[in-house]
């Protein structure tokens, strides 16, 4: 039977969350409008004022946010409240630019956990359960986030971070975790660590694993349940918005509830920022219904998605998006060609290759290469040149049908690719475009 955290927000009917969203824009446009004043200058450039905002029809007119925006306004530009009334900083990693800050108040961190929380009740945790939190925490929102999240449910919580893997496999054997947090390439590894170790999934306790802050493919839910003995739930979010919690999977792992009470999602075409009709696919854009200290009106996420506002058979009313399909502005374009690295992935995991891999993108004479280094598994690992030439004429074969391209594929010894216990590395763009 479905358990819920807090069955009668989660099971609304849409009407009712329709209403809901329509009283939460107004109050939060005019929070808005009244506390800050960079995103103030963006309406009235735009001609739009408090007054025009009615309820979720009108969110339209509102000006988006972008993450040049967030650094624009860096590092206070964009609080809602003033720095007596914050409790908390998280941070982005900064990798393209200036780091984007996002600030909480206490009350912005109880609704968070609370988003955390039904994201694990979701995946089957109870105050039973021991929560292995193998997120980063500090600056990064994934430890915090279900770290609370657990608190909240009632779990025993082991707040391990990311990293040491013996110790973390030496802790869900002894301290019998039933709940893993941590990245999917993360959980791989484990799985992957677990084997060389001699230990299999009859060896550890846990059940669920909520996994997120990268991109992954289905073929990769298969292979970490098969590897750790789990059913692995998706979580999505984003430290612009608070962090994991925006949206999860349910027990039928199709498609992750957006938590609707706090988040309006919209999906606009990326080149003309038009809404897109209902189950259209494009650009994912969040609207933040209750934060207080960093309230985000129309932010661009650069996901590529799409919405599926079926009814779920786990009874939660909440609209699904699915798991990203790339992103609008780091898709790859390769000779003309759009690539999305979960398609190279699938292509990888259906031919038995579970490990780690990179994608490496030059320009040689002006024409676009593109390389994929894979490593062999053990099992498969061989010194045959033949059959390795064999191996890798079938991965670019299957590139070339997924993508409509060639690639050279190049395949490796074990542990040969550095290994990232944060998010994995998978793209190399050595092009100076």
């Amino acid at each position: 039977m479905e358990r819920y955290y807090q069955p009668e927000i989660e099971t609304m009917p849409r009407d009712q969350l329709r209403a809901l969203q329509d009283e939460r824009l107004v109050k939060q446009v005019k929070h808005v409008w009244d506390n800050v004043p960079y995103y103030r200058a963006k309406m009235e450039a735009k001609g739009v004022t408090p007054d025009d905002i009615k309820g979720v029809a009108d969110l339209h007119k509102l000006p988006f946010v972008t993450k040049a925006d967030l650094r624009d306004a860096y590092p206070y530009g964009l609080m809602g409240k003033p720095k007596k009334d914050c409790v908390r900083i998280h941070s982005t990693s900064g990798t393209t630019g200036k780091r984007v800050m996002a600030f909480y108040t206490q009350h912005d961190v109880d609704l968070w956990e609370d988003c955390c929380a039904r994201a694990l009740v979701a995946a089957g945790a109870t105050e039973e359960d021991v929560c292995q939190v193998a997120y980063g925490y500090g600056l990064f929102t994934g430890g915090a986030g279900l770290h609370g999240g657990s608190h909240k449910v009632g779990c025993l919580t082991i707040p391990i971070s990311s990293g040491n893997t013996e110790r973390q496999i030496g802790f869900m054997q002894d301290l019998s975790s039933t709940i893993l947090c941590c990245t999917p390439s993360y959980a791989a590894y484990l799985g992957e660590s677990m084997k060389e170790m001699g230990l299999g999934p009859d060896d550890i306790p846990l059940k669920a694993g909520i996994f997120g802050a990268e991109a992954w493919s289905e073929e990769m839910r298969q292979d970490i349940q098969n590897t750790l003995g789990i059913k692995a739930y998706d979580i999505y979010g984003l430290t612009e918005l608070s962090g994991p919690g925006v949206s999860f999977e349910c027990s039928a792992q199709a498609g992750m509830h957006v938590n609707e009470d706090h988040f309006i999602a919209e999906i606009i075409d990326p080149d003309t920022g038009e809404v897109l009709p209902q189950g259209s696919k494009g650009e994912l854009v969040f609207t933040s219904l209750t934060k207080e200290a960093f309230p985000l009106l129309r932010y661009r996420t650069r996901d590529i998605c799409q919405l599926n506002y079926e009814p779920c058979s786990c009874g939660r009313t909440h609209v699904r998006m699915c798991k990203p399909m790339g992103r609008s502005d780091d898709m790859l374009i390769i000779r003309g060609v759009n690539v999305f690295p979960s398609q190279i992935e699938t292509v990888l995991l259906n031919h038995g290759y579970a490990a780690n891999y990179q994608i490496i993108v030059d320009r040689v004479n002006h024409t676009d290469t593109l390389e994929v280094r894979v490593e062999m598994t053990p099992e498969m690992f061989t010194d045959n040149l033949g059959e390795i030439d064999k191996r890798q004429k079938q991965l670019v074969d299957g590139l070339r049908s997924m993508l409509g391209l060639s690639a050279k594929v190049s395949l490796v010894a074990p542990k040969s690719i550095v290994r990232s216990e944060g998010k994995a590395v998978r793209v190399i763009d050595k092009r100076k475009i």
